[in-house]
């Protein structure tokens, strides 16, 4: 039982082993064949298609060939045994046998005439199937062809390239080539009634030659067609390799090309960033140099002219009072524009505080109220996109109290699928942009230029939406997925 058991677990792993290997090498040889170029591809897919065509067409040629032959050996069949057999199977009529002289002659007709040279052997078969006659002389034949001579009872010839299968066909054998079998209904005279059936066995002539001549047609159209398409697939193969080598190397130009702009962009981008921090910088120092500078001499004055307002008769103090009030109007012009200019320190702000000191900052100084909604926001901000948003809020807000008294400032803000959006509007009497355009509020124009050219700078978009009557709407969208917008 051991024993067995290991004879079977080698055999298993022995026909396992093979058929790996089968699959292995099947699957490495498709592998090639689909690395193989297009034109070898093209004639291994038409070789199978156009040999499986011409299979089958050859086939259908080389039967069609045998049927004609066969019926054209039946005819002539019948022809030559109407011919040379009528008159001796008469006897057949009221017997059930030939007489010596008549099968005499039969015998003497397959020798000396040239029956022999088309018929190699001849049987005669009453229709009950009963054997009368026989070139080979068998005594007794135990095969009967019971449909062959059941068809020729109803006046039809038979032929077919005979099997040569049965112990009586020894003698039909002994030629060693292809033999027609053919049934012909014998008659008798003046009735024309069938008496008998006439078997004969004819050579088949030149059916092979034409076969092999039909084969060869064939063989030599398929290579034909093969070769002109190989011709025709070849050179279209290679326009396709000279393309795809032009494209490949205009992909490689397109790509050295969007790796120079990305790295063109980059350092815009840096350049913007930069820029800003530098106009912000700037910015903080003209707002200090305001501060120290024009501001302190104002106060200077203001302090001076209340020394003069004592000294002066009372006659001149009107005048001193409009200077006092010029000088103080002016002070409170530099305060606020410096206040406006330096940015207080929002680095470690996050956004959602930076939004709400802005807000404060305005209402204060405006003396106007703002509704401020606020959604989710990131958590984290670089530092120039805090600037940007921080200025175009203060910008937008100052449009608003000018140019609409402070009537229904909003400010809303939120990040949707990493996408900012900061929204200023206001319900005032709106901006006939046509008209500006014409006219120009350099100042409007230079302000609105402003947040634009700092949004864009930062890669957003910047809309305006504002008609007469119906107020305006500032808005600005930042895309925060790229990661130089994160700290």
């Amino acid at each position: 039982m051991s024993i067995d058991a290991k004879v079977e677990s080698n055999s298993k792993t022995l026909v396992e082993a093979v058929d790996g290997t089968l699959v292995e090498s099947a699957s490495s040889w498709w592998r090639r064949l689909g690395q193989s170029n297009r034109s070898l591809q093209f004639v291994l897919a038409a070789a199978l298609i156009l040999g499986v065509s011409m299979v089958f067409v050859g086939s259908l040629v080389s039967q069609q060939i045998k049927r004609a032959a066969a019926q054209s050996a039946g005819e002539g069949a019948a022809i030559y045994m109407e011919a040379y057999l009528d008159e001796y199977v008469q006897e057949l009529a009221s017997a059930r046998s030939l007489k010596p002289e008549s099968v005499q002659a039969i015998d003497n007709l397959m020798k000396d005439t040239s029956l022999n040279s088309h018929i190699v052997s001849v049987k005669i078969w009453l229709p009950d199937g009963s054997n009368v006659y026989s070139t080979s002389k068998h005594a007794t034949f135990y095969y009967y062809p019971a449909d062959p001579i059941a068809a020729a009872m109803q006046g039809k010839v038979v032929t077919r390239l005979s099997p040569l299968e049965h112990d009586e066909h020894a003698y039909e054998r002994s030629f060693n080539r292809p033999l027609y079998e053919t049934y012909v209904p014998l008659r008798e005279f003046g009735s024309g009634r069938i008496i008998a059936i006439g078997e004969f066995y004819e050579l088949e002539h030149e059916i092979g030659s034409i076969h092999q001549q039909v084969w060869a047609i064939i063989a030599a159209a398929t290579l034909a067609m093969l070769g002109l398409l190989f011709l025709i697939v070849r050179r279209g193969d290679r326009i396709i390799e000279r393309q795809q080598a032009i494209l490949r190397q205009q992909m490689r130009e397109q790509e050295a090309l969007h790796q120079q702009n990305a790295a063109l962009q980059r350092r815009v981008s840096t350049a913007s960033q930069e820029f800003a921090t530098i106009n912000e910088l700037t910015h903080r120092r003209l707002g200090a140099d305001l501060h120290d500078g024009p501001a302190q001499l104002l106060t200077l004055i203001l302090l001076r002219l209340d020394e003069l307002a004592e000294l002066c008769q009372t006659g001149e103090n009107d005048a001193l009072e409009t200077i006092r009030s010029a000088a103080q109007e002016s002070l409170r012009e530099i305060r606020g524009i410096s206040r406006g200019l330096a940015l207080p320190e929002i680095n470690e702000l996050s956004l959602d505080e930076l939004l709400k000191l802005v807000v404060q900052r305005h209402e204060q100084r405006s003396e106007t109220k703002v509704q401020l909604e606020l959604g989710e926001l990131p958590a984290t901000l670089s530092l120039p996109y805090k600037i940007c948003v921080y200025r175009l809020v203060q910008e937008a807000l100052n449009n608003a109290f000018h140019h609409a008294g402070g009537q229904g400032q909003s400010v809303r803000a939120g990040c949707r699928q990493g996408v900012l959006e900061v929204q200023v509007a206001d319900a005032g009497a709106g901006i006939d942009q046509a008209r500006q355009a014409a006219t120009g509020s350099h100042r409007s124009r230079l302000g609105l230029a402003g947040m634009r050219y700092r949004v864009e700078s930062l890669g957003g978009t910047f809309e305006l939406e504002s008609a007469p009557g119906q107020g305006t709407r500032v808005k600005a969208r930042f895309d925060l997925r790229g990661g130089d917008s994160r700290q």
